[in-house]
């Protein structure tokens, strides 16, 4: 076991009095009355979740009460992934379960909804299920049915909820880009799919820039013939705004409707999300009924513990999963919290402020988020979010141990605290945390219930404390459906399954600890292999960005010379002394092997429209490919954080 892996006195440990509240300890009274199963611990349980798959995920459903209109003749089929099937026979609709809304009156607050652009707008209940079945009035005169899709150019804000759920209840197909997405970004995703109804705003507000998207509205709709309706939602400027042969959001939901469901099969398609798109078209990834409700439910009672009483507020976009991640807390009794703006600005108290004036009581995050907390302390306002908040998430990439720490100094031992990993593909995490389990520092505590993870050496042979491919050996319900348009699955099959079959490869290095912790070194398509040794990106950024002079890194190893290079963005300037304290810190937290050869000063690090470093496409740059070879620039947030790459592969290779 390497250094990175080595467990240390935990952070956090579960208290005795408060694990036995936890909805994972009701929901294993549960299986002991319903099933007559007992389990001696977490690493049990997830043993049989992975090993009587039929068994636990039948025990979801029925757990959760999910209404279903047809009960399954199978739970699982036999073969070999991805022909498995699930829940064969059974009818549902996601949007039934959803707004349920188990544990809320009608006068409760479902939704709470904040942002930079128009005043704060709350949502009851009752209020929510009005205007979905509103939506869904206007959707049917419209024409939208079964399978038409229909797409929202939204930002985080409650409309997209209402028209997402008024979608499902048709069981036609949702989808969504944030307004930050320029037309080119947009089009590369919702010319896929072909939708007959696009919802779009006018424009919004990031902080304090205004952003118009009136010229971009124009440009997706040109460019999508298949349009039958645009619905303008007014946002940036309600006043003034005004999209030619466009119907109005009041329009759509000016008539009262009857809150009706239509029952669909198990993987019916509920919604299509996309991949980044970096080097090529983004994949449509179908997601299905069933698969998510199952999955979302399970992941946000039994490993967040969320339930009624809750606020759960996860910062992100509409373009990113944890959108729909987030929507789905309504299915377990949480109101959830919206929020539409720059969670840094004006500072780094705005998220907490959030938390605190919405009674948040789970905030989730990203890494890059928590480690720019570390560097630009919000004292005042994590303590004002400090007395209702009671657990916290963090994903978007590995958070480095320090992020760890600095959360439990400022929150303290009672706030239960958890790092996942999943993605887009299964729109969940398969390594998080659990409230019957401890909590160390920069690692994942477990693997998820019903993810059946491991770590498999070149042999295609799972291993214990040593790096290797993160896999899955067993399916998931909510593993898509399919791609959108790859008629005969081949697409699909290539993407994770053509490597080992029968076998889902995901693309990260993982160490499964003997412990039954995890840890995330980086993506095996970005990995460093440096004199024949692998080394995973995410270590290096946990070291060097701990540096409080270093605000973002990035690290490339070129193959034919074997060189490595770290890249920094620094607060203050660049010398001898800071280049000699980063390689001392690789050498002594890591390896000499991880000492770069040269270390160099940029002005930003390049980041796909989610917020994920650019690494590949950098590495190409720098061997002479040019920019618009290397990455699709749509899918960049700052796609002129390349140009100093460009410069420096030109005066490297005139150099040499």
């Amino acid at each position: 076991m390497n250094s990175t892996t080595r467990p240390h006195e935990p952070l956090w440990e579960p208290a005795t009095d408060t694990r036995s509240q936890t909805r994972i300890a009701d929901y294993l009274a549960w299986l002991g009355h319903r099933r007559k199963l007992a389990f001696t611990d977490y690493q049990d349980l997830w043993q049989w979740s992975v090993t009587d798959m039929a068994a636990f995920w039948s025990s979801i459903p029925e757990y959760f009460e999910i209404p279903l209109h047809a009960p399954p003749t199978e739970i699982l089929s036999a073969g070999a992934m991805p022909e498995v099937r699930w829940f064969e026979g059974a009818t549902l609709n996601y949007a039934e379960a959803v707004l349920r809304l188990p544990g809320m009156g009608d006068t409760d607050i479902a939704i709470v909804g904040r942002s930079q652009t128009r005043a704060a707008d709350d949502y009851t209940a009752a209020h929510l299920r009005d205007q979905v079945a509103r939506a869904r009035q206007g959707l049917l005169r419209l024409g939208v049915g079964r399978g038409d899709r229909v797409a929202a150019y939204l930002p985080n804000v409650a409309e997209a909820v209402v028209l997402l759920l008024a979608a499902a209840s048709l069981g036609s197909v949702f989808s969504s880009c944030p307004p930050e997405f320029g037309a080119e970004a947009a089009l590369d995703r919702l010319r896929q799919i072909e939708p007959k109804v696009l919802v779009v705003v006018d424009g919004y507000r990031y902080g304090s820039k205004a952003v118009d998207r009136i010229g971009d509205v124009a440009a997706i709709r040109a460019g999508l013939p298949c349009l039958e309706h645009v619905v303008l939602l007014p946002y940036l400027d309600p006043e003034t705004v005004a999209v030619p042969e466009s119907t109005a959001w009041a329009d759509l939901v000016c008539e009262p409707g009857e809150l009706v469901f239509d029952p669909v099969p198990f993987d019916h398609p509920l919604y299509v999300l996309y991949s980044s798109g970096t080097t090529g078209a983004p994949k449509a990834i179908v997601h299905g009924h069933g698969g998510i409700l199952l999955e979302h439910v399970k992941a946000l009672a039994l490993h967040h513990d969320l339930g009624a009483d809750d606020r759960f507020l996860w910062y992100t976009t509409t373009g990113w999963m944890m959108w729909n991640y987030l929507v789905s807390g309504l299915a377990v009794g949480a109101s959830i919290v919206l929020f539409d703006g720059n969670p840094a600005a004006p500072s780094a108290d705005t998220l907490w402020e959030l938390a605190a004036e919405t009674e948040t009581t789970y905030l989730g995050t990203s890494a890059p988020f928590l480690m720019h907390c570390v560097q630009h302390e919000p004292a005042h306002a994590v303590a004002a979010a400090q007395p209702r908040l009671r657990g916290m998430g963090s994903t978007g990439a590995p958070l480095p141990p320090e992020g760890f720490r600095w959360v439990r100094e400022r929150f303290g031992p009672n706030l239960y605290f958890s790092s996942i990993a999943g993605g887009t593909d299964v729109c969940s995490a398969f390594l998080g945390g659990s409230p019957m389990l401890p909590v160390y520092a920069g690692q994942f505590a477990c693997r998820s219930l019903g993810a059946a993870v491991e770590s498999y050496d070149s042999d295609g042979q799972p291993v214990h404390d040593i790096q290797g491919e993160l896999v899955l050996t067993r399916p998931m319900p909510s593993m898509p459906v399919g791609f959108w348009g790859d008629t005969d699955g081949s697409r699909y099959r290539a993407a994770y399954f053509e490597d080992i079959p029968g076998v889902w490869r995901h693309g990260d290095w993982v160490t499964i600890t003997s412990v039954g912790t995890a840890v995330i070194a980086g993506r095996s398509d970005a990995t460093l292999n440096r004199g024949g040794v692998r080394l995973g990106t995410a270590e290096f950024y946990t070291v060097v960005e701990a540096l409080p002079e270093v605000r973002d890194s990035l690290v490339v190893h070129l193959d034919g010379t074997d060189e490595l290079i770290v890249f920094v963005v620094l607060d203050l300037g660049f010398d001898a002394e800071l280049a000699d304290r980063i390689r001392g810190a690789l050498r002594t937290a890591l390896s000499p092997r991880h000492v770069p050869d040269t270390i160099h000063e940029v002005p930003a690090i390049p980041r796909t429209l989610s917020g994920k470093k650019v690494e590949v496409p950098v590495k190409k740059i720098l061997t002479g490919v040019a920019p618009a070879a290397a990455v699709k620039l749509a899918t960049l947030a700052n796609p002129e954080a390349l140009e100093p790459f460009v410069r420096f592969a030109a005066v490297r290779a005139y150099s040499r």
